[in-house]
Formats: C-alpha cells, structure tokens, sequence
C-alpha cells in the first residue's frame, strides 16, 4: 500500500461564478470521511456546505472565509491510501447538492456496509459502548472476532474464573470447618462437570447479550476488522450478511475501538502445550501434580488458588520484593500467610530464566535472591501481565496515533487524534479492567450523540478475587510515601469484627487514608472475605468528597462487614469504641 494526493475541486456549479466562501469547516491534518462538509458557499438565493467526496487526511487547505470561487477551483489536497481510491463518492450536481471534483480517476464504491456507529470488540466496553449507542437513536454496526460477545471478560477472564474461585471457596471452607465439628469427608471433584458448569454460566451471558444486541437491532459481525484507509475497516472471517468473497469492507461516519488486550507472552518460553496463558488454564484441561505461576499479580494468584484448592501443588514466582506489585504491603501480607502456609513455595525476588522441554516436564531453572535448584513441573503459567491491541488494527492507516507499548492515546471524551474515531477500555491504557471500559463505552457513544461527556472518574477501584480478597482505590500509602504526599489514617483489624470472626476469619482489615486537613478520604484498602464487595462505599465516597465524619457518623448495619469501614473512619476520628485507642481527637 502506498499513499496519493489528490485535489479536490469546486464542482460544476451552473451558471454561478465568484460564490463567496462563508466558512471553512476543516483544517489541515484532519481526517476527512465522505461526505464531511468542507466549506460553506452562500449565493444571494442560498446557503449551503460542500461535502468531501472522499476519506483522506487534509494535507493542504486552499481556501480562506472570504474568497471567491468558480467550478474547478481547487479547495484542497487530501492523501488516499492508494487502494482507497475505489471510496471516491462519484457524484457531480448543481449548486443545492454539491459534490466537489476531484482530479484523479472515479470509480464504483467497493463498500459493503455502511455504519452510522462502528463498534470493533464487542467486550464489556465495546458492548456497552453499542447499546448505549443504540439506544441514543443511532444505527449500529458490532464486530467481533469471538464466537459469542462479552469478549475476554465473559468468555475466558471475569465471569469464569470467578465461577471457579467460587467452587474453591467452597471447597477450602468446607476443609477448614472441620475444625470447628463439621467433617463432610475428602471430596470427589469431578472436573468435567465442573468445567461445564463453568461454561454454562458464561453460555448464560453471553446469551443474554446476543438477545440485548438483537432487541436493539444491532448487526453484529464475527470476523478479524482492520483499517485499510481512513474511514475504511476491513472484516476478514465469517459474517452474517451476504458476501462475494470473505473480505467485507464497511465505512463509517463514527467508530469507536474496543479491541481491548491479550496476555504478554515470554521469548524464553517454549512451545510447550504445557505452558499455559489465563486462557488455557480456565479450561481446566488436565490437573498437574506440580504448577508453577510465573508472576505473583492479580491473575496468577487468582488462578494459583483454584488450582491449590483442586489438589495442585503451587508455586508461584515473582520478580518483586512483595506478591501484587502496586498494592499496599500490609494488604498483601494476610493474602501472603495463608498462600504460603498452602502453597508448594513463593518465590520472590526471583527470575525465571529458562523453561526446557521434557518428556517428564518442564523444567525451569531460577535466578535471583530466592532462587532455588532447577524444578520439573507438570505445567507452567504464564501470568506477567496484558498487553493493548492497538497495534493489531492497522490504526495507522485510518491515521490513528498508536504509542511504541501499543496504546492508543485518548482525550477525556475518549476521542483519538481523528476525530471521529473513538478508543476505550484496555486499548486506551491502565487500568486494564472491565468497569473501567463501560464507563469509558458510554461517554464515547454520548459523545458522538453530541452531549457533553467526559470521562472524568477520581478513581477506579481494583479487586483481587483471592482468599482472601483483597481491594483497593485511591490513594495507596505505598504513592503517598514516594510522592511526599501528605495523609493520616484510620486501621480497624477484622480480628474485632464479629461478623468476620463468625465466618471463621480473623486476618482482615480495613484502612483508610485521609486529608489531614479536610480529613476527606483520599483512598483506601481492604483484606477479607468479600473485600471486593465492601470496596465500592470507599469508591463512592470518594467520589463525593466524604470525610471521616461522613463515613463514621453513617449508621453501618451490624454485625457486618461493611461497618468496619465505619470503624476505620472513627478510628482516625479517634471516636472508636469497638478498640481502646487511647488518643483522641474529639
């Protein structure tokens, strides 16, 4: 593919001559769609704007308010992508339904479909982002390479490895309430049935979102989307509408790109299907005796509990000092207890630096602080973290700015540097995380619909869905010490909650970070069960500017978990009852 320009001139106006330029609607280095106005004319009979007969990147304006122009003057040069040159709308008219010349051949459109609203990545974002589109009046075209919507999130991520740390929930509370006169004997863990419930759920899902998409008559289409020119996707795969060949080229006046992200893969790693990324281990293929997890973050961690919970001898490896980089120490270390007391080894400080092939394993050989002697093991998790799609879609040919990590830079109303081509959720950058892609879904669809939006959230919580959990927002203490910035807090320790202590656990608790000043809550952490459920109250607060006061003086319900957020805001009020803490504020 190669680039042209080409000039785009005032057509055959009749017997008009010297009409006066009113205004000029575009600028160099904007992306031009078909039919995007131009310019303005105004005779003494009428006013009307000149479309563009083409989708380019203006190169060159040549014309200000205030000049004069016959049929045949020259307005503008726009640069093509040369296979682009089929989208050249050829049309000619008299003044009332102008269509602007251009100096280079006119072909048939080679479109397939043409959309109002395009949508590539039918995940949380890319959906929501279709349906509210939808509902604000707007004809919507979906495409998605996935058998089903929901994306990574429904499909092989949120929804079934949460079905699966459920299972182990229940299998690890029905080990330890043998300990308090409840025995139900070993289980009997039948894995094909616990993989198709694991399925059935995500079929629900999905399911429901295909019959959302239909009741909003959304056309929805499978398939790999590509840019090819700038207004210009191309689908490659099975679609639902009638096609010549298995290329279906759609054109758009608005697209928003939700093509979201994909786990990072090592180069030292083998092919070897006894490595494993997040996906291949949902599926539950096959129970090793021995597993490894590379990577001590959110998603290892998640799945090194389902497979401990199932029998699995862990290990898990981290290059950091802590387990979950970017979370609070004191949070982590109730989490890093319990694993270590279940878990083969943890490992921190610590490498990998070869996996070999075997017949009998895998085995990896360490470096660092906490390496031990080269280990054989059954099967090897690859959980290092997610890399954005935005360099998978050929951007650059729509003229979408694409950084080197493979982001695609977004103002605060999720529009790129075209301006009607819009980017959400993990494309756009961190936090990679599913309810931060809804949100950003609905602003964009609102603001191709002309409303004032922004994306404008003070924080997005994080929730890791371990036993124990563990969630945060805001600002963490770890931030504040590096940052010199200013804050006090309040600790209330699950060890004084009855409602924790019912359930048998003891090792939570619940933080919060204040303004010393305003005493408004900055952030704040907790470890428990159910922390992801509790984190939320803390969110909201924030959001509204709450202060200690707001929170403590909150008639939290009891016994229950959600009043220890209640405590922690008295405990730094110093009007905490529930501990003896004998400093006082008040």
């Amino acid at each position: 593919n190669f680039m042209k320009i080409i000039d785009i001139l005032v057509p055959d106006i009749g017997n008009f001559s010297e009409i006066s330029v009113i205004d000029v609607l575009i600028k160099v280095g904007e992306m031009l769609n078909i039919d995007t106005p131009m310019i303005t004319l105004e005779t003494d009979k009428a006013t009307m704007d000149v479309p563009a007969p083409l989708a380019g990147i203006v190169k060159e304006l040549l014309v200000v308010v205030g000049d004069k122009i016959s049929t045949g003057s020259l307005i503008a040069r726009v640069q093509i992508q040369i296979d682009a040159v089929p989208l050249i709308k050829n049309t000619t008219g008299a003044l009332g339904a102008l269509a602007p010349a251009v100096n280079t051949p006119i072909f048939n459109h080679q479109v397939d479909l043409h959309a109002p609203v395009l949508v590539i990545g039918a995940g949380p974002g890319g959906y929501t982002a279709a349906f509210r589109a939808a509902d604000l009046g707007f004809e919507v075209v979906l495409l998605e390479r996935w058998e089903n919507l929901g994306g990574v999130c429904l499909n092989v991520g949120c929804i079934p490895s949460k079905a699966l740390l459920h299972a182990a929930k229940v299998l690890d509370e029905v080990e330890s309430m043998s300990a308090h006169g409840l025995e139900f004997g070993q289980p009997r863990i039948d894995i094909d049935k616990l993989r198709s419930w694991k399925s059935g759920i995500v079929s629900k899902l999905t399911g429901g979102l295909q019959v959302l998409a239909k009741k909003r008559k959304i056309k929805v289409l499978k398939g790999d989307a590509r840019f090819v020119a700038p207004g210009l996707v191309e689908l490659s795969g099975q679609a639902s509408f009638d096609a010549v060949d298995s290329l279906q080229r759609i054109s758009f006046d608005n697209c928003i790109i939700a093509t979201g992200s994909e786990p990072v893969r090592l180069s030292f790693i083998p092919d070897d299907p006894r490595v494993m990324d997040s996906t291949a281990a949902l599926e539950l293929q096959a129970l090793p005796k021995r597993l490894l997890v590379i990577g001590g973050g959110i998603i290892g961690l998640e799945m090194g509990c389902v497979y401990d919970a199932l029998g699995v001898k862990v290990t898990v490896v981290e290059s950091m000092s802590q387990l979950m980089p970017g979370c609070d120490a004191d949070l982590v270390k109730p989490l890093e207890m319990r694993l270590r007391k279940r878990y083969e080894q943890i490992l921190l400080k610590t490498k990998v630096k070869e996996v070999i092939s075997e017949n009998e394993g895998l085995r990896v050989i360490f470096e660092g602080e906490g390496a031990p002697k080269p280990q054989l093991y059954d099967r090897v998790l690859v959980a290092v973290g997610r890399k954005p799609n935005g360099d998978l879609i050929g951007a650059e040919l729509a003229g979408v700015a694409v950084d080197a990590r493979g982001f695609i830079v977004v103002d605060k109303k999720m529009r790129t540097n075209v301006s009607n081509i819009f980017a959400i959720g993990d494309v756009v950058g961190q936090p990679m995380l599913a309810h931060k892609a809804t949100h950003e879904g609905k602003v964009a669809a609102e603001v191709i619909a002309g409303k004032n939006r922004a994306f404008d959230a003070r924080v997005i919580p994080s929730v890791a869905y371990t036993d124990p959990e563990i969630a945060w927002v805001g600002l963490t203490e770890d931030h504040a010490k590096e940052n010199n910035v200013a804050y006090e807090k309040g600790v209330f320790p699950w060890a004084a909650s009855g409602r924790s202590l019912a359930q048998g656990r003891n090792e939570g608790l619940t933080k919060l970070l204040f303004d010393p000043h305003t005493h408004r809550i900055l952030g704040g952490g907790l470890v428990g069960p159910n922390a992801g459920e509790l984190i939320a109250e803390i969110t909201l607060a924030i959001e509204m500017g709450a202060d200690a006061a707001d929170v403590g003086l909150t008639i939290h319900p009891h016994p229950t978990l959600s009043e220890t957020i209640g405590f922690a805001s008295e405990a730094f009020e110093g009007t905490l009852t529930d501990l003896y803490l004998p400093k006082s504020r008040t």
